[in-house]
């Protein structure tokens, strides 16, 4: 293949021509779509400019510039796109081309799947439908017709508004949708099929009514309506919170089971992968209703951050997508549990960011170079930026933010931008200098913060040093400080909140390489650090067993509670890796009996406390990795508190498990402590008078029998492989033979067995495949099978043999031809092996030797492999 270009931020020029307007009229079929483009071009330079029209894979039939045919003599044009030069000042070209949907298997540009035509033309997909300047900061005018089979397409949707709707005598039907306002290519959509349609309207706060629909498959408009009430809530609290009104007629979103990603914005009409629109209890879980709630807001609030005003180039990414995860973590965080929420949050980060920035692929939040943009839809982009925007807002405050955004929109609306210019914003309505916190958008990374304390009793003063450094990464190797708020609470000895000069919570802003903060304090303060994870860092802090058992019951964030939990946990957890033979003292179920008497706390909060953390978080405590340590150290912490805390965990489960069930924040909450109860009764190994073994089996099956909810029957079922094999496999077979054929559901089962810690999971996966609900094309499909395998069964992923890791090679070279997108994905786990043992470290280089040697491997991978081979 040839070896792919990397693109450069600092190369970046304006484009040499601008669209005012495109008209489309695409005649669907399935082989041969043909696509009409008529554009209308003003040149952007002075004098003579070469016009560039992206395309592949498509067969130009005619060109014409002002009505005028153009022959081969008159352009260039190859695999890239199209080319020419002119120096008119504005012109008219009109372009015919042909395309094959149907063998689109990619799901990039315009495809045929699951019997419905879709588009997905973020970031570079526009260039596969017709020749166009396929870059976000071309910003046109669409009118769309869309022609098709009147019978097999009842409904042709696109952006905007609907104009016109004819019959042809031919038994097609035409249809005109019209978009007024500007939008570059990536935010264009088209669908058609046949659907089932709930529908519905929402009155905006200046009394405007939109119709709301969205069109899920036949069959499906049972499993809608959550998501209906999702979108209902989003435009409200998008009113409230931040004072932003829809602005068109209608707001469409259609489910579709064949889509890389979970959801797209595109203007008007929002297409989501069908994981992210249906549920209803028997078949979604309480945490699929919550991501789907989140998803649902996310594609919403995307309308003003990222549609109204748009990213100037990609490497601006985070400027939509940094600043919609926040809005949407804000939505989710006002609707539900913040504390629980955040969790999840700072999960992401730990389990997924920290290790991208550790890895052969890490980047700032806004890139400097890039292959594949497909490859920077990462959590870096996404998470890091939305805790960059979080922490914006801690350094200004809720009313200055909100003044900064309003601002932002007033310069900004109907352009495309870059992060300069939100920052920009954001510094001009509250008149703080942002300088140096600006280089949280240029310096890759994960900054350390290490904190030492000192107290002097004679003259009452706390000394507390903070200091920062940031390790090279694979892309950058030198790093400068950083602007890092570190929020601290005080607390007596008693588990009192401490005076002290500043307050007994306050935020301190490290800004220099290290810095020393005093403070006056009648006794020694325990010193709760990084609270609300205040920054997205690492904190290098050795509380000890005193202080936790003090913070941990004292602490006034909930959120702060849980992160102290986990230090307490990681802090025997490391004893024990580096020593097998350390004994886990009572003190950590002491604590826990302490939290679950607690019942003042949030239910779903006592969940999360009682879990440890997980492989991924672990790992980043590392400089070298005992994977065979880690989960040891982790399984048998697990069995030490299940064991140590059988009769509160009977209990608790008894209290909270209920057999009828109900949505509300509330029965969510009772529901997850009960599970997390039940799974680690299954974790105790030895019988006590409490609670045999056989007892406890019996309980997980009681459950999975008695289930009237997909949350209870799930837990149950993955809870079943820690039980006798027989146990687990009529439990399989059962929910097989109920759900069989229910895309959504099977998913579930596949991911519960890539899961299963056994060696034989190998053959598993292998008969899996074989399953008439398993699809090599469905990206559903793919991840729920392999991905679970790779990112969630560490034991027999990082076999010692290699297996695991020559097992995902030979998934990911079928896929370099299916669906390269998702394959480059998939390979994650394979790059980031930088702090594996040397054994684990040549047997993955071998699998991406080999990885890299395959024929036409697509710049997806070829990106990711080369980089994680140089590092």
């Amino acid at each position: 293949m040839n070896t792919p270009a990397a693109k450069l931020l600092k190369d970046y020029k304006k484009p040499n021509f601008l669209v005012d307007n495109i008209e489309l009229t695409i005649e669907l079929n399935a082989e041969q779509t043909k696509v009409c483009s008529k554009t209308r071009y003003i040149n952007n330079t002075t004098g003579k400019g070469e016009l560039f029209l992206n395309g592949e894979q498509q067969k130009l039939l005619s060109i014409k510039l002002d009505g005028q045919t153009l022959t081969s003599d008159d352009y260039h044009i190859d695999e890239s796109g199209l080319s020419f030069s002119t120096n008119l000042d504005a012109f008219e070209l009109v372009i015919e081309t042909e395309i094959d949907p149907v063998n689109n298997t990619s799901l990039e540009g315009l495809y045929l799947s699951g019997g419905a035509y879709c588009t997905q033309c973020e970031a570079e997909g526009f260039r596969r439908i017709t020749f166009y300047p396929d870059r976000p900061d071309v910003l046109a005018k669409f009118t769309t017709h869309i022609i098709a089979n009147t019978k097999e397409y009842p409904y042709l949707l696109s952006n905007g508004n609907k104009t016109a709707e004819e019959k042809l005598d031919d038994g097609r039907t035409k249809v005109t949708w019209v978009d007024p306002f500007r939008k570059p290519c990536y935010l264009f959509a088209l669908v058609a099929g046949d659907f089932d349609v709930l529908r519905d309207s929402f009155t905006t706060k200046s009394n405007r009514e939109i119709a709301l629909e969205i069109f899920v498959d036949k069959g499906n408009m049972g499993r809608a309506p959550h998501a209906m009430e999702s979108l209902k809530a989003s435009m409200r609290w998008d009113e409230e919170r931040f004072n932003l009104e829809y602005d068109l007629d209608i707001y469409m979103i259609v489910a579709v089971d064949f889509f890389n990603m979970g959801a797209m914005e595109n203007k008007g009409l929002n297409v989501f992968n069908s994981s992210c629109v249906l549920a209803d209890s028997q078949s979604a879980t309480d945490a699929e209703y919550l991501r789907i709630e989140s998803i649902v807001g996310h594609e919403y609030f995307h309308n003003w951050t990222g549609n109204r005003v748009t990213c100037r180039d990609w490497f601006q990414l985070s400027l939509k997508e940094g600043l919609t995860v926040f809005r949407d973590q804000e939505f989710s965080m006002d609707l539900g549990s913040r504390a629980v929420n955040r969790i999840q949050q700072v999960g992401v980060m730990r389990d997924h960011q920290f290790a991208e920035d550790a890895g052969p692929m890490s980047h700032p939040i806004r890139p400097e170079s890039v292959i594949e943009m497909n490859n920077f839809y990462t959590v870096t982009v996404y998470d890091k930026g939305a805790e960059v925007i979080r922490m914006m807002h801690s350094i200004l405050g809720e009313d200055k933010f909100q003044q900064g955004m309003a601002l932002y929109f007033e310069r900004h609306d109907g352009q495309a931008v870059t992060c300069d210019d939100f920052v920009a914003a954001m510094e001009d309505a509250s008149k703080i200098d942002l300088s140096l916190f600006r280089r949280w958008y240029s310096q890759s990374g994960t900054p350390i913060v290490t904190a030492t304390e000192d107290y002097d009793a004679d003259s009452g003063v706390y000394k507390l040093t903070l200091s920062q450094n940031t390790q090279p990464t694979a892309d950058q190797k030198n790093k400068l400080p950083l602007h890092i708020p570190i929020n601290v609470g005080f607390f007596s000895q008693t588990g009192q909140p401490l005076a002290v000069e500043g307050g007994a919570e306050q935020v301190l802003n490290l800004t220099q390489p290290s810095q020393t903060f005093e403070f006056n304090a009648f006794e020694k303060p325990y010193v709760s650090l990084l609270r609300d994870f205040s920054a997205p860092v690492k904190l290098n802090f050795e509380y000890s067993d005193d202080a936790l058992a003090c913070l941990i019951p004292a602490e006034t964030s909930d959120f702060t509670k849980w992160e102290l939990t986990q230090a307490l946990y990681v802090k025997h957890l490391k004893a024990k890796i580096s020593d097998s033979n350390y004994q886990y003292p009572s003190s950590i179920p002491q604590i826990l009996k302490q939290i679950l008497m607690d019942t003042s706390l949030d239910k779903a909060l006592l969940a999360e406390l009682l879990c440890l953390p997980t492989f991924a978080t672990m790992l980043e405590h590392f400089e070298t990795v005992d994977v065979d340590a880690i989960l040891s150290a982790r399984k048998s912490l697990i069995e030490f508190i299940a064991e140590s805390l059988v009769t509160e965990l009977q209990q608790t489960y008894s209290a909270n498990h209920s057999s009828q069930y109900q949505y509300s924040q509330k029965a969510i909450a009772q529901r997850s402590l009960a599970n997390v109860c039940l799974s680690l009764l299954a974790d105790v190994k030895q019988d006590s008078p409490a609670a045999t073994q056989a007892e406890i089996a019996q309980l997980v099956v009681e459950q999975f029998d008695s289930a009237d909810n997909m949350t209870d029957s799930l837990a149950a079922m993955n809870i079943a492989r820690k039980l006798p094999e027989q146990v687990f496999s009529n439990i399989l077979k059962q929910f097989d033979q109920k759900w069989r054929g229910d895309a959504l559901v099977m998913d579930k089962w596949f991911s519960t067995q890539a899961r299963m810690e056994s060696d034989t999971v190998f053959d598993k996966l292998d008969d899996l495949q074989q399953h008439p609900d398993f699809n090599w094309k469905n990206p559903n499909k793919v991840r729920s099978l392999f991905g679970a395998f790779a990112m969630g069964n560490h034991e027999q992923f990082h076999h010692s043999s290699g297996r695991g890791y020559q097992y995902l090679a030979s998934v990911i070279t079928k896929l370099n031809t299916i669906n390269p997108q998702i394959a480059a994905r998939l390979i994650n786990p394979l790059i980031q092996y930088r702090k594996l043992d040397p054994s684990r470290q040549n047997l993955i280089k071998l699998e991406l030797e080999k990885l890299a040697k395959i024929e036409n491997l697509s710049s997806d991978l070829y990106e990711k492999i080369t980089k994680a081979l140089k590092a």
